[in-house]
C-alpha cells in the first residue's frame, strides 16, 4: 500500500486496512472504520517504509483521535455533512461559534430513527399517528413532508373494492419568516426562525388531493417494489407527476424520497419527504432511515385502522343493546343517560329499558351484568330481550325475576347480574318493585324530600334457586323515580352507601332550586346527578333512568264491567256516550260509538266472564276492551260475500293507534283517538 498525505496533518498517514464491500442492509449499523493513522498489522498486510516523515513522534496525541486542522489549511465537511456554517438537523444557517451538527455519523441516523419512531408508537388513533411521523421528520430530517393514505384505508383481511386511490392526508413544511415565528422541534423544544421557504417547495405543498394509482402505471410499480426511491431515479422521475399532479417539480439533485407505505398486508399510502435547495441533499443511506420511518408508520396506521374498527364495532353494539329511544307511555314521563367506563373501555353489561304495559302501565328496568366487556354487553342484550319478552306476557315483576335468574343459568354458570324491575299503573298512583341484589332507587317527592325506598334486595340473577319478592308502594303525582347502576353510587374512593347518601342529598339539594311547588325539568336532573362524579369516580359505567310521575286523575277515568250478553254492545256504546258528554268530547261520540261497538261485539261473542270497559281522558281519549280469551285478534281483508270480520278493519282506518295485547288472565284490546 501507498501512504497519502490527509489535509489535516500535512503528512503521510499509515495506511489503513482494506475497506469491506458495503453492505446497504447495515449502513446504519456499521462499526468505526479503522481509526486514522492505525496501522494493519494483520498477516499479508504490506508495511510502509518508515521515515521520520511517516513516524509519530511520542509527544504526538494518539493519531486515532481527531486532530485540529494546521493554520491555514481550511476544514472538510464530513461524507455526509453539510457545508460550513450550517447546522446539521435543520439546515439553517447556524450562529457564528456553533459546531458544525450534520448526521456525520451513523450514531446521528440511530439516535434519529429511534427517537422517531418512539414518538410514531405514541399514537394511537390514525390522526395522531401521521402527526407524530410528520413532526418527527420536520425539520430534524427533511423540510417537508406529504403523507397520502389510501381512500378508503382497508381494514385486517378485507380486501379493497374498486380502484386504487390515494387521499392527501396531511402536509408538513417548516414556515417561512414572514409566515410565523418558531417551530417545534422533535426533542420539545425550539428552532429559531427559518429563512423564506423555496419557491419550489411551496409549490410542491399545494398538489391535489386525490390520486387514482393506474393499474400498471409508473406509481403502481414504485408502490409495489415497497422500497423509497430518490426523485431523481428514472422510476420516481415517472411516478411522481402521477402522484403530485401534473405541472408539480421536486427539488432536484436527490433533495426529495418517495417512500411507500406497507401495512402488514398491502400498501397503504406513501409518503414524500423533501428538503429545500440550500440544504444538503439526501445520502444513500436516507433511503433506510426514510424506510425505517415508513415501516413504522404503516404498521401504526394498520394498528389505529383496527383500534377504529374495534371501536365502532363497540360503539353499534352498545347503542344496538340500549333503547334508541324512550317511550311515551300515558302518565309518566321519561329521561335516561349511560356513561362508559372509560374510552378504552365504551361496552358494558348496563342497560336501561321502559316497556308499555297494557292498562296504560310501563314497565321500568335497569340492569347490571358482571364486567364491562363484550362478552358483558352480549349478556346484557340477551337479557334485556327476555325482560321485554316477559313484560309482554304481563308478569308479575318478581315472576319476571325468576324467568330471568333462570335465562342467566342457562347462559352459563358464571352469567350474574343484578336488575330492579318496576310496574307504574298512572291510574291508581301505585308502583311495584322487585330487586335482584342491585342499588335500591330514591323517590323525589314533589315537596323537595329525597327518599331511599325500602325494597328487599334480593339475590343477583343467575344465583339460582332463590325467591324473589315484590313490594307495593305510593307513586303520588309529581314524584320522580331515580334508577341507576352501582356505577354512579359506588367507586374506589366510596362505599355504595355513602354514594347512595350523596345521591340522595343531591337531588333533594337540585329539588330546592325549584321550590316546593315545582318539580326540577327531569333532563337537568339527570345532569345534575351525573356532575356528582368526581375524579376517579368513573370505574364503571353507568346507566340511568328517571320517571315522573304524572298520573291520570280519577275525573279522567272511565271503568265498567260488562256482563257477556247480547244486549252489552248497546250498553257499552250508551256508557261511552255519557262518559264524552261529562268530558266535553261530544265531537267524538260517533266514532267512539261504533268503534266500542265492534270490540266489545268481538269481546261478547268468545268471553265467558264478565269483560271490562275503560276509557282514559289524557292528551288522547284511549279506549279498552278487556276479556279473558287469551287469543289475539287479527286484522284480515273481509270479502264481499262475508257477514262479519271488518271490525277491526274499521279500527285500523279510523284510530290513531291500536293494539291488542295478551295477560295472564286474557287480552286486551285498545284504541286511541286523537281529541282535536
Amino acid at each position: 500500500m501507498t501512504e497519502h498525505l490527509t489535509p489535516h496533518e500535512g503528512r503521510k498517514a499509515p495506511a489503513a486496512r482494506p475497506t469491506a464491500p458495503a453492505d446497504p442492509r447495515g449502513a446504519l449499523l456499521r462499526s468505526p472504520q479503522t481509526p486514522q493513522g492505525a496501522r494493519d498489522t494483520s498477516p499479508g498486510a504490506s508495511v510502509p517504509p518508515t521515515s521520520e516523515h511517516s513516524q509519530p513522534s511520542a509527544s504526538e496525541p494518539d493519531p486515532g483521535r481527531p486532530r485540529p486542522a494546521p493554520d491555514g489549511v481550511p476544514a472538510q465537511p464530513g461524507p455526509s455533512g453539510p457545508p460550513d456554517g450550517e447546522e446539521r438537523r435543520t439546515g439553517r444557517p447556524r450562529p457564528p461559534g456553533s459546531g458544525p451538527t450534520a448526521m456525520r455519523r451513523d450514531g446521528d441516523r440511530l439516535r434519529f430513527v429511534g427517537a422517531a419512531t418512539r414518538r410514531i408508537a405514541r399514537g394511537i388513533d390514525l390522526d395522531e399517528i401521521v402527526m407524530g411521523l410528520c413532526r418527527a421528520t420536520v425539520p430534524t430530517f427533511s423540510d417537508a413532508i406529504l403523507v397520502y393514505l389510501r381512500d378508503p384505508l382497508p381494514v385486517g383481511d378485507e380486501r379493497p373494492t374498486g380502484p386504487l386511490v390515494l387521499r392527501l392526508r396531511r402536509t408538513d413544511r417548516l414556515r417561512s419568516i414572514e409566515e410565523g415565528a418558531e417551530e417545534p422541534d422533535t426533542d420539545g423544544g425550539t428552532l429559531p426562525p427559518l429563512q423564506v421557504v423555496q419557491p419550489d417547495i411551496t409549490d410542491v405543498m399545494g398538489t391535489a388531493e386525490l390520486c387514482e394509482v393506474r393499474h400498471g402505471g409508473a406509481l403502481a410499480e414504485v408502490l409495489r417494489g415497497v422500497r423509497p426511491v430518490f426523485a431523481d431515479s428514472a422510476a420516481a422521475r415517472a411516478a411522481l407527476p402521477e402522484l403530485l399532479g401534473e405541472g408539480r417539480t421536486v427539488p432536484t439533485g436527490q433533495r426529495a424520497i418517495l417512500a411507500p407505505l406497507r401495512g402488514r398486508r398491502r400498501v397503504i399510502g406513501a409518503a414524500v419527504f423533501l428538503r429545500r435547495p440550500d440544504r444538503p441533499a439526501f445520502e444513500a443511506d436516507d433511503l433506510l432511515v426514510a424506510a425505517q420511518l415508513a415501516t413504522h408508520s404503516a404498521l401504526g396506521i394498520d394498528k389505529a385502522v383496527l383500534y377504529g374498527r374495534e371501536a365502532y364495532i363497540a360503539d353499534e353494539l352498545q347503542r344496538t343493546m340500549l333503547p334508541e329511544t324512550l317511550p311515551r307511555p300515558t302518565g309518566v314521563r321519561l329521561a335516561s343517560r349511560y356513561l362508559p367506563a372509560a374510552e378504552t373501555a365504551r361496552v358494558g353489561g348496563d342497560w336501561y329499558d321502559a316497556i308499555p304495559l297494557p292498562g296504560s302501565r310501563v314497565a321500568l328496568v335497569v340492569g347490571d351484568v358482571m364486567g364491562h366487556s363484550m362478552t358483558s354487553a352480549a349478556i346484557m342484550g340477551q337479557l334485556r330481550t327476555t325482560a321485554q319478552t316477559l313484560a309482554g306476557l304481563d308478569l308479575p315483576p318478581q315472576e319476571v325475576l325468576h324467568h330471568l335468574d333462570e335465562q342467566a343459568q342457562r347462559l352459563g354458570s358464571d352469567r350474574m347480574a343484578t336488575c330492579l324491575y318496576a310496574v307504574y299503573d298512572p291510574v291508581s298512583h301505585r308502583i311495584t318493585i322487585a330487586n335482584a341484589g342491585h342499588p335500591p332507587p330514591v323517590l323525589l317527592h314533589l315537596g323537595g324530600r329525597a327518599e331511599v325506598l325500602r325494597v328487599p334486595p334480593g339475590a343477583p340473577i343467575g344465583v339460582g334457586g332463590v325467591d324473589f319478592e315484590a313490594v307495593e308502594l305510593d307513586a303520588p303525582a309529581g314524584a320522580t323515580l331515580l334508577l341507576y347502576t352501582d356505577g354512579l353510587v359506588e367507586s374506589r374512593l366510596r362505599d355504595v352507601w355513602t354514594g347512595i347518601e350523596q345521591l340522595r342529598e343531591r337531588l333533594a339539594a337540585t329539588a330546592q332550586l325549584t321550590g316546593p311547588d315545582h318539580p326540577p325539568p327531569l333532563e337537568a336532573l339527570c345532569d345534575e346527578v351525573l356532575d356528582m362524579l368526581g375524579p376517579g369516580d368513573r370505574d364503571d359505567d353507568i346507566a340511568l333512568l328517571a320517571a315522573r310521575f304524572d298520573g291520570i286523575a280519577p275525573s279522567d277515568v272511565a271503568y265498567w264491567f260488562l256482563e257477556p250478553e247480547d244486549a252489552t254492545p248497546s250498553r257499552a256504546r250508551r256508557l261511552a256516550r255519557s262518559a264524552l258528554v261529562r268530558w266535553g268530547l261530544e265531537d267524538l261520540t260517533d266514532s267512539v260509538e261504533l268503534l266500542v261497538s265492534e270490540v266489545v261485539t268481538n269481546a261478547v261473542r268468545y268471553a265467558s266472564r264478565p269483560i271490562t270497559l275503560r276509557l282514559l281522558r289524557t292528551d288522547v281519549l284511549r279506549c279498552e276492551v278487556g276479556d279473558d280469551v287469551p287469543q289475539l285478534p287479527r286484522l284480515r281483508q273481509a270479502r264481499a260475500t262475508d257477514e262479519g270480520g271488518r271490525g277491526l278493519y274499521l279500527v285500523n282506518k279510523m284510530a290513531r293507534r291500536w293494539g291488542a295485547t295478551r295477560l295472564s288472565t286474557g287480552k286486551v284490546v285498545w284504541f286511541e283517538l286523537n281529541r282535536n
